[in-house]
C-alpha cells in the first residue's frame, strides 16, 4: 500500500498544482490525486487552485511530474451523476477526463452522485439514469485502459445495497470502487463493514478521519465531507481506519491510499502522513 494525497488539502492555502507536486516530492510521496476542471476558472488561471484544467497539456504535465518522481493516482471528475445534468454535463466531463488521463498516465477517474436524491425522479428512475451514464463512459474508459471508480459520497453511493447495484451497471473490470473511510463514517455507515463487503472491487482508497465535533453534529446527516478539518489519526474514525488498513493488507491490496484532510499549508497533512506511515510500518 502506497500513501499519496489529494491536492484539495491545499485549497485553503491557494496553492497551484506545481506547488503540490513540490510538496509531494519533498515528502517522498510518489502519487498525487487532483481535481479536473473542464474549462476555465479565474482562480485556477491566476495560480491559486491546486487542481488541473483539461485545457492544460497532459504530456507536458506528465514530463514535469516524472522529473519529480511523482505520478497521478486518480483524476477527480466527481460531478454528481444522479442529478438530471449528469446525463449531459457529467458524462461529457468524465469523457474529457478519460482522454486527458490517458495522455497524462493517470489510471483512474473518480465519479459519484449527489448528497440528495433528485426531486424530479424516483429513486428507481435515478438509478436507471445513472446506469445509462455509466453505460456511456465505461466502454470508452475500457478502450483507453482507464478505471472508472465509484466513490461513496452521496445519497446512493453511501448505501451499500445501492453501491452493489451500481457496480453491476456495466459488466466490466474497469468499473470499480474508490473506498472512502471518512464519507462512509459520516454517512452513518460502518467503514469496516462497508469495505469488507466490497474489498474485491477496491482500486483506490481515500483515507479521511472525522473530528469528534463533526461526528456529534452531523453523523447520519451528511453523506460526505468536502475537506476534513482533522488530521488523520486525531479523530473518532482512527480505529476504523486502522481496521481498514489491516483488511486491505490482508487482502493483498497494493494500490494508493490517498490522504484527504485540510492541509493547513502543509502541517496537518504532514501529521496525517506520519500517522499513516507508522500504521503501515506496524502492519509489516
Amino acid at each position: 500500500m502506497i500513501p499519496g494525497f489529494h491536492t484539495d488539502a491545499f485549497n485553503s492555502a491557494y496553492w497551484n498544482f506545481t506547488q503540490c507536486l513540490d510538496w509531494a516530492a519533498a515528502h517522498d510521496l510518489g502519487f498525487i490525486e487532483c481535481g479536473a476542471i473542464d474549462g476555465v476558472s479565474w482562480i485556477h488561471g491566476l495560480g491559486y487552485q491546486p487542481h488541473i484544467a483539461l485545457w492544460e497539456d497532459p504530456l507536458a504535465l506528465r514530463r514535469e511530474m516524472e522529473r519529480r518522481g511523482v505520478r497521478l493516482s486518480q483524476l477527480d471528475a466527481a460531478f454528481p451523476l444522479s442529478r438530471p445534468e449528469g446525463a449531459t454535463l457529467g458524462v461529457e466531463y468524465i469523457l474529457h477526463s478519460i482522454r486527458w488521463a490517458h495522455l497524462a498516465g493517470c489510471p483512474c477517474i473518480d465519479t459519484t452522485d449527489d448528497r440528495f436524491p433528485p426531486s424530479s425522479m424516483s429513486e428507481a428512475e435515478a438509478m436507471a439514469h445513472m446506469r445509462r451514464c455509466y453505460q456511456q463512459v465505461v466502454p470508452v474508459a475500457e478502450s483507453y485502459g482507464i478505471t472508472i471508480n465509484i466513490e461513496p459520497h452521496g445519497h446512493f453511493t453511501t448505501n451499500p445495497d445501492r453501491v452493489a447495484e451500481m457496480l453491476e451497471f456495466v459488466d466490466s473490470p474497469f468499473l470499480r470502487l474508490n473506498f472512502d473511510t471518512g464519507n462512509t463514517f459520516i454517512a452513518g455507515q460502518d467503514p469496516v463493514a462497508f469495505l469488507r463487503r466490497f474489498i474485491g472491487k477496491v482500486t483506490h482508497v481515500h483515507i479521511k478521519d472525522v473530528s469528534e465535533s463533526l461526528a456529534s453534529a452531523a453523523r447520519g446527516e451528511l453523506t460526505g465531507i468536502a475537506v476534513s478539518h482533522c488530521a488523520i489519526g486525531d479523530g473518532v474514525n482512527a480505529d476504523n481506519i486502522r481496521s481498514c488498513l489491516r483488511m486491505l493488507r490482508e487482502q493483498g491490496y497494493r494500490g494508493v491510499l490517498s490522504l484527504e484532510c485540510e492541509g493547513q499549508g502543509g502541517p496537518m497533512l504532514e501529521r496525517s502522513l506520519g500517522w499513516v506511515r507508522r500504521e503501515l510500518e506496524e502492519l509489516r
